[in-house]
């Protein structure tokens, strides 16, 4: 738990937009898995900005919690 807060911590520290690996890190997945994820759909919201893939931390939250509620329900 004390990892989780400390890694959250520490995303959040910076910008909220996080590349690939570090959304992944944040949400402790690999990079390669969030990639597939996004590219089948049922990932986290991204965005576009340019050419650069990001994800927002606020809906890394939001998907993170919706899927916990998900496998609970």
């Amino acid at each position: 738990m004390d990892d989780d807060i400390a890694r959250a911590a520490r995303a959040k520290k910076g910008s909220p937009f996080l590349s690939t690996e570090q959304a992944a890190f944040y949400l402790g997945l690999s990079a390669r898995k969030l990639q597939a994820m996004r590219a089948a759909g049922n990932g986290p919201g991204f965005r576009r900005h340019s050419r650069y893939i990001r994800y927002h931390i606020d809906d890394l939250d939001v998907w993170s919690k919706s899927s916990a509620e998900a496998a609970h329900a």
